[in-house]
């Protein structure tokens, strides 16, 4: 097993060598971790990884190669105390978290929950109380409660206006190589009109050329050569984001190869009062939205990726966001950020013939004063000109 990971994780481009294999060999033997699959995870990853471009792409070689196989016997997989304490918030009455409280025990708050959980017998399909599937009850996955809380299961529907579940967001691969060059093209429209309203600037050695064969100080200007474009890159991950992982992968290496001054934030359906730069830290190390606003000038230009596709509830109420409680709506903070950037667009990865049917999508085009493009040669080519126009 551990050999196919190795050869997987060459495959992958991550340059792993036998010296690395034998030294997490070594590790293992010595029981430097505990037999846990977390600890297995970061143990590989320290051992192996040594440039953080290639994180991603280690988590995905180490998914493939171990799924199924680290939840077998002999290795434990001890479940999150938070995730536990949740459980028991959402599984028990206030009543009985009164009582428990008062016993400040967390052996009785378990033994509790576990008498709560064998009141249902198996798994239920359907129905409006039990905590099951398929049904109506606020509990549970695959079934319809506008105010309900999804335990466990994937996200298909995106119908519960709060997601109880912990997920975590892969950061873009900046080193990922394009099958084309159309995107970087449609990025250049941007850089030629920054150019093109460029100052010119001194050309020294045709001013010295110049001036000694004429005799007199013959100056010679020559256009500014670097790249004037200042540019914010907002990205939507994780949800409905991730079939558009290759595509998104894709805008991000065009444009961190075209545009000098750049900036990227990663944000989850709406923009709020905090982006991060990190996935794997977007609850620790977040960016107040407000110190963006002001550290960054009116000059830049910004442009959002993402489908659009959320509960209304995230725009326009407090309160709504999937993660967190958001203090103020999310249309609050997409005012204040096209009213400091004039010059910004929305890129949508979605078929532009499906926006109509989602609610969240048109307030979204709402709140860009339509300025919402398909993510697509034509689309990107539409919104670096509606750019180029706004000064």
């Amino acid at each position: 097993m551990l050999l196919n990971f190795l050869d997987a994780l060459r495959a992958a481009g991550i340059n792993a060598s036998i010296k690395e294999h034998l030294l997490l060999l070594e590790a293992l033997d010595r029981n430097v971790i505990a037999r846990r699959p977390e600890e297995f995870y970061y143990l590989a990853r320290a051992t192996y990884v040594k440039d953080e471009g290639l994180l991603d792409r280690f988590d995905q070689v180490f998914a493939r190669v171990f799924k199924g196989v680290l939840d077998q016997d002999g290795l434990e997989a001890d479940i999150p105390e938070e995730w536990l304490r949740l459980v028991a918030e959402k599984y028990l009455s206030a009543q009985e978290m009164e009582k428990i409280k008062s016993l400040g025990d967390w052996d009785e708050i378990m033994k509790a929950l576990k008498e709560r959980l064998e009141e249902q017998k198996g798994r239920h399909q359907g129905g409006n109380k039990w905590i099951g599937t398929g049904g109506t009850s606020p509990f549970g996955h695959g079934g319809y409660n506008p105010e309900g809380v999804r335990i466990g299961g994937e996200s298909r529907h995106k119908r519960a206006i709060k997601v109880w579940e912990k997920r975590e967001f892969a950061n873009l691969d900046s080193t990922k190589q394009l099958g084309t060059r159309n995107i970087k093209v449609a990025l250049r429209r941007l850089r030629r009109f920054a150019r093109e309203g460029a100052a010119d600037e001194l050309d020294l050695d045709e001013t010295i050329r110049g001036t000694a064969r004429q005799g007199w100080l013959d100056i010679r200007m020559r256009p500014e050569r670097h790249n004037a474009v200042k540019l914010l890159l907002f990205l939507d991950v994780g949800g409905s984001m991730d079939p558009f992982i290759t595509l998104c992968e894709e805008l991000f290496s065009a444009a961190t190869g075209e545009f000098k001054n750049m900036e990227f934030f990663y944000f989850h359906n709406c923009l709020y009062e905090g982006v991060w730069k990190d996935n794997r830290r977007r609850f620790s190390e977040r960016i107040p939205t407000w110190d963006i606003l002001h550290k960054y000038g009116h000059d830049y230009k910004l442009i959002f990726v993402g489908d659009a596709a959320m509960s209304p509830y995230e725009i326009s109420h407090p309160g709504g966001s999937v993660e967190h409680m958001n203090e103020e709506a999310g249309a609050v903070w997409l005012n204040r950020i096209t009213h400091t950037y004039p010059a910004t667009v929305w890129l949508n990865p979605t078929r532009q013939d499906l926006w109509g049917y989602s609610h969240s999508t048109r307030m979204i085009r709402e709140l860009m004063s339509e300025r919402m493009y398909p993510l697509t040669i034509e689309g990107i080519d539409a919104a670096m000109r509606e750019l180029t126009r706004k000064r």
